[in-house]
């Protein structure tokens, strides 16, 4: 087992068979000791007893919460090795249309909350440990109406070339990966329509949209001794060659309203 013995903190892993779940899964089945943290207490105690790890409230967004995380993490299993943000808010809207709260909302948990994981999981890091934050494709290839998501995420993807730098001295790697399409319980809507899922499948080189794993198997290759740092990563099937559909090409345009029911639960996630 390529981990064995590491200590793992995976944020954003309460929803069940989603990506930080699946993250969680990996890490602890290549050997390392995993810490979960989420808003919703109970799934994640579910995952946690599942890989035999720890699970931690944490609400993303709040500055406190984080670095009780990690201080969680040192005490009970020593300094961090590997650390994977999964927490997001796919707020949907326009530019023209998206009021500031809405904005404020997309930014607290995908770029402030990953500011905070960062600042306080280096601090709570062995030197030659491995950050990994969840970005999006929508940061670098438009996705009408994910301008909130969107924007933050590209917030992100800048904070991971800056956080490269200011910890690379001690051996921390730091490093965001971009998925495309994700077919999970909190993207339901996106794909629930007869033929929705062919319409992302055309415009992805590998024909096909990804599935958890797809991108767990992307941090556990940066978690470990990798030599890459400062890098966004495509793990899109090839998507970022080409384009994202439009809503009006997909059947139904209402999963792009920027009102999906998904939009809580993951933002608890």
């Amino acid at each position: 087992m390529r981990l064995a013995n590491k200590v793992a903190v995976v944020l954003g892993a309460s929803a069940r068979g989603g990506t930080g779940w699946a993250i969680a899964e990996g890490l602890a089945r290549e050997g390392a000791r995993v810490v979960v943290g989420a808003r919703r207490i109970e799934p994640l105690r579910t995952l946690a007893e599942r890989i035999g790890g720890l699970a931690v409230a944490c609400d993303a967004s709040k500055d406190e919460q984080v670095a009780a995380l990690a201080q969680a993490a040192v005490e009970a299993y020593g300094p961090i090795d590997i650390a994977v943000n999964s927490a997001g808010r796919p707020i949907l809207g326009t530019i023209a249309a998206a009021d500031p709260d809405r904005i404020r909302r997309s930014l607290a948990v995908d770029f402030f909350g990953n500011a905070w994981f960062v600042r306080h999981m280096a601090q709570a890091m062995s030197d030659g440990g491995s950050i990994v934050l969840i970005s999006s494709s929508s940061s670098a290839q438009p996705v009408l109406p994910f301008f909130p998501y969107g924007c933050a995420k590209a917030a992100t993807d800048c904070l991971v070339r800056y956080a490269a730098v200011e910890f690379g001295g001690r051996g921390i790697r730091v490093n965001s990966i971009l998925p495309g399409p994700i077919k999970t319980e909190l993207a339901r809507q996106l794909f629930e329509a007869p033929g929705a899922e062919e319409v992302f499948a055309r415009e992805i080189p590998l024909i096909r949209v990804g599935e958890p794993a797809d991108f767990a198997d992307a941090v556990l290759w940066l978690a470990d001794r990798c030599y890459a740092s400062g890098l966004n990563l495509p793990v899109s099937g090839g998507m970022q060659l080409m384009r994202a559909p439009r809503a009006d090409e997909m059947p139904d345009p209402k999963a792009f309203d920027g009102r999906r029911p998904s939009e809580k639960g993951r933002a608890q996630a």
